[in-house]
């Protein structure tokens, strides 16, 4: 009778490692992969933070390659590793992404780089808006050009306007 209770709860114990042992074990492979959902649109956001600096450089040439970079890294997500709420607003602009880095590698018209930023800041920053970026993104908005943009850094750099009006605007969001 000993044997049986002293063997009774020795199972009862090695099944309850067990089973601890293998809910970590999903709760870090479900981790992990929320670690790599989120670098995709990272690498998105990364893209297009390099096409603001070329604009802020009025360099219609380097503009036009960091577009083209940021059409592979839109091509490159995978929609079925997103959340639930970032393949909804995927869903909603990828097109869009797509079309403007199109549009913006395939002109060396600065002013046109420039007009179709615009709408490429509008759907950035709302994909942005639900995923989150890995550092502080900052909603910036030019009066002039009656436009906004995303920037990493708070100081305010126009892709609009380049050196001729480089601090026109003003943060108007802060999304962390």
């Amino acid at each position: 009778m000993k044997n049986t209770i002293s063997t009774i709860a020795v199972v009862i114990t090695l099944l309850f490692s067990a089973n601890t042992i293998q809910a970590t074990t999903i709760k870090t492979a479900i981790t992990t992969n929320e670690d790599v959902d989120s670098s995709q649109l990272q690498t998105v956001y990364d893209a297009y933070f390099t096409v603001k600096d070329a604009l802020i450089k009025s360099d219609a040439k380097l503009t036009s390659a960091k577009a083209n970079d940021l059409l592979a890294a839109i091509t490159a997500v995978k929609m079925d590793k997103l959340k639930s709420n970032e393949h909804t607003v995927w869903m909603k602009v990828v097109k869009k992404l797509t079309a403007d880095a199109k549009s913006i590698s395939g002109t060396s018209d600065l002013k046109k780089q420039r007009e179709t930023f615009k709408s490429l800041s509008k759907n950035t920053y709302d994909l942005i808006k639900v995923s989150k970026s890995d550092v502080a993104v900052y909603k910036q908005y030019c009066p002039m050009a009656d436009a906004d943009w995303l920037s990493k850094e708070k100081a305010v750099k126009n892709p609009y306007y380049g050196s001729s009006m480089l601090t026109c605007g003003n943060v108007v969001e802060t999304i962390k």
